[in-house]
């Protein structure tokens, strides 16, 4: 699975408003599993959901 990243890089409660991780889970990102990953992915995404127009969403 790719790096979900969109390089905004940019904070809002310590999630990131372009991809939706947590600090923690961009750190650890290359040390998780295709599972682990998708599962970080899928919580992003409802993250950037709930975080309604403040986030950038790749579209």
């Amino acid at each position: 699975m790719k790096d979900p990243c969109i390089s905004v890089c940019k904070f809002d409660d310590g999630i990131c408003l372009g991809c939706g991780r947590s600090k923690a889970e961009i750190k650890a990102w290359k040390k998780l599993d295709k599972a682990e990953r998708r599962l970080v992915a899928a919580e992003a995404d409802m993250r950037l959901l709930a975080m309604g127009s403040k986030a950038r969403r790749k579209r």
